[in-house]
């Protein structure tokens, strides 16, 4: 089996691809199926904001995906599944309808306009744009994490926020992975501290390696009573899985949420997860997904503290302080 690059490319048959603008303080990142990807999803965020959510459903009659899109730009930012439509269509994806082929690309975004960028783009956004781009730059294996992609705008309520991915393999060998954009109203850090609460189940020191504190201060932080936040993540297993199977992991996803974050799922967060099945590998007894199901969580709690550990600030007056402008020396 090939080393693992802890990233959701892993999975075999996805690309990542990114567009970034650090003036704007923004950017979108897609994820792409080489083949239609079983799917589904689930929002439990009270402020979501999203695009064909709607069908990942498991009752709706669609049960496949070309790619998944993660933005910024809050509602302006839906303009992105457009422009990704667009290159996908050029390529000759989508559901075919009678002659005509439509790209079945769901889309979740973050609110990122409050942090410092310069958002005066005139009459239409640059989101159609930037999904254009950012499917064109696809590429499997590495990919830039922090302050990149729908990453690039993203706070925390202590930190910068950021993209942040993890990967694991289960006992029968099926890979699990998942990207997240970090943009919480609450914290992925634990009091005005280093570490994170993600810290039991980090890998091979890939945030730090820090550990937890002697005593964990689990007061309330928030960045912002009246700040509409989201954290939005997509979780990809290589196991064959149903469309019901691929909601019951997003819902795992979650779970990594809650134990990356605090709070997590706030009445202003439109927390969101993805979740796919590429079926390269045979999988139809209960135990193996549970274990995806647990590995789901544990590699969404990984990349969200990742996210964070690995953004920088951006270039802008103002801006939210990096993890790493902070804590220099601490890993």
């Amino acid at each position: 089996m090939p080393d693992l690059l802890n990233l959701i490319t892993d999975i075999e048959g996805v690309s990542v691809g990114h567009a970034t603008d650090l003036v704007l303080g923004s950017g979108v990142t897609v994820i792409v199926f080489d083949e239609p990807a079983v799917a589904s999803g689930t929002v439990l965020g009270g402020a979501p904001g999203g695009r064909d959510t709607g069908l990942l459903d498991p009752s709706m009659t669609v049960s496949t995906v070309d790619a998944f899109v993660l933005s910024g730009g809050s509602a302006f930012g839906l303009d992105a599944a457009g422009g990704v439509q667009a290159r996908l269509r050029e390529l000759g994806r989508g559901f075919a309808v009678g002659p005509v082929r439509i790209p079945i690309v769901p889309q979740a975004i973050l609110m990122d306009l409050l942090n410092g960028g310069d958002k005066d783009w005139g009459l239409h956004s640059p989101y159609r744009d930037m999904g254009y781009a950012a499917v064109k730059a696809a590429a499997k294996g590495t990919f830039a994490l922090g302050t990149a992609g729908a990453g690039t705008g993203a706070t925390t309520a202590t930190f910068k926020g950021g993209l942040g991915s993890a990967s694991a393999v289960s006992s029968a060998g099926h890979r699990v992975a998942a990207v997240v954009a970090v943009n919480a109203l609450g914290s992925a850090t634990i009091g005005d501290g280093p570490h994170f609460w993600a810290a039991p189940f980090e890998k091979d020191g890939e945030f730090g390696g820090l550990g937890m504190p002697g005593v964990a201060d689990h007061r309330m932080r928030l960045k912002g009573m009246n700040t509409p936040s989201t954290t939005i993540g997509v979780v990809v297993t290589d196991a064959q899985l149903t469309k019901a199977e691929a909601h019951r992991l997003s819902l795992a996803g979650h779970d990594g949420f809650a134990r990356a974050l605090l709070p997590a799922h706030l009445p202003l967060d439109g927390d969101t997860v993805f979740a796919a099945s590429t079926a390269k590998h045979r999988r139809d007894d209960m135990a193996s997904l549970m274990e995806l199901c647990h590995l789901a969580t544990i590699v969404m709690a990984r990349a969200i503290a990742r996210g964070v550990y690995t953004a920088t600030a951006l270039p802008v007056e103002g801006a939210q302080k990096a993890w790493r402008d902070r804590y220099p020396n601490a890993d």
